[in-house]
């Protein structure tokens, strides 16, 4: 697999990415992050990336949602099954549930890097809640500049402020980080659409409630 490099052209950061899964085409450009003026390309260790966890860490289950923040099942599953999974197996302690991007194009990227502005995982998945509520919303216009503006707009509903935005957005090392991450997640683990699911090692497709509690219900025993 080919190292992600970032380039500074015209004032912004371009993030180009090698070789990749076919999710995203061989070396497309996946976006400008805005105040990255200075940005050069990325040397050295990238950043560690946060796994976004929630539910009891010592759980027998281990539960691996792959989604992107583009997707809309990944929102109707978030307002859906995923409450449910939430009230009956997350918050009850049963399980130990992660969240994984995938980055189908630009906007889940930003997304992404918004979201994970704090590293903080209470943060993560309070507006990872507001991105899918709100994602057609966002998404609307089409147009990459406008698409930043309101992904900005739910940052600072969030309460995030332009500084921690403009730091966040312009975070090329960690935008690379993250793609790398995604990548290689996606690889190990065949991910090829979304929302794909991780059961304690095995792979499933998207489902509703009852046929991911009858799973569970059987691995928990």
């Amino acid at each position: 697999m080919k190292r992600r490099t970032l380039l500074a052209t015209g004032g912004a950061a371009v993030l180009t990415m090698g070789a990749g899964l076919g999710l995203l085409p061989r070396n497309q450009q996946t976006g400008l992050l805005p105040g990255a003026a200075n940005a050069q390309e990325a040397t050295g260790e990238l950043p560690e990336v946060i796994e976004m966890v929630v539910g009891n860490p010592l759980a027998k289950v281990e539960v691996i949602e792959y989604a992107s923040f583009t997707c809309p099942h990944c929102a109707s599953f978030n307002a859906n099954q995923h409450k449910l999974l939430k009230e009956n197996y997350i918050d009850t302690n049963l399980i130990r549930f992660v969240y994984r991007e995938v980055y189908f194009d630009r906007p889940g990227l930003w997304a992404s890097m918004i979201a994970r502005c704090t590293d903080n995982t209470e943060f993560f998945f309070a507006f990872s809640d507001l991105l899918y509520q709100q994602q057609r919303e966002w998404l609307a216009s089409g147009d990459p500049a406008t698409i930043i503006q309101d992904l900005r707009r739910l940052g600072k509903t969030a309460g995030l402020d332009d500084a921690a935005l403009d730091a966040c957005l312009s975070d090329a090392a960690k935008a690379e980080a993250l793609y790398t991450w995604y990548q290689d997640n996606a690889e190990r683990d065949g991910i090829n659409s979304t929302p794909s699911f991780m059961i304690d090692g095995e792979k499933y497709s998207n489902m509703n409630y009852d046929e991911f509690a009858a799973i569970l219900d059987e691995k928990l025993g």
